[in-house]
């Protein structure tokens, strides 16, 4: 989804129908149509395609403290010796990791834990992300509070 090539296409009605759908992704074609000035049959194709080439999603968001998932972190993590996109896609694959970057400055990685508990996140961390080949180091950043969560990236100006 972070394709420029792919996003470069946007036009001011594709932004507006991902905003729309970010204020609520489940406005009909119909009640969306009326807000752009298109048809629904126009609009059903837009956020087909918008949805086919990946350049947004439709998904539920919960609170993960909602869902018995009470420690939250960020991961810092050191690369030695290995590709840090291959250590990328192998903690992508992993189902507590929810974010992974690649970045420069400190860390070669970043990397976003969502767990049950305190001994689910050293689990998590101890048995899968550090036993990962060319991990060399980690710090970890234990989330507190959650002050912001926004997914307001469709209203980005052309």
């Amino acid at each position: 989804m972070g394709d420029d090539s792919r996003a470069r296409g946007l036009d001011n009605t594709d932004r507006s129908l991902i905003a729309l759908l970010q204020q609520d992704g489940r406005a009909s074609f119909t009640a969306l149509a009326k807000a752009v000035g298109l048809s629904e049959g126009a609009v059903r194709q837009r956020v087909q395609r918008l949805l086919r080439d990946d350049l947004m999603q439709i998904v539920a968001v919960t609170d993960p403290v909602n869902v018995d998932l009470t420690r939250q972190a960020m991961v810092g993590i050191s690369v030695d010796g290995a590709d840090p996109r291959e250590v990328a896609g192998k903690l992508s694959e992993l189902p507590n990791v929810h974010y992974v970057v690649l970045c420069a400055g400190r860390y070669d990685l970043l990397a976003e834990l969502v767990c049950r508990d305190d001994d689910h996140m050293l689990e998590v961390l101890g048995e899968e992300i550090r036993q990962i080949p060319g991990v060399s180091g980690t710090e970890l950043f234990v989330y507190l509070k959650l002050a912001k969560q926004n997914y307001s990236w469709g209203r980005l100006t052309a």
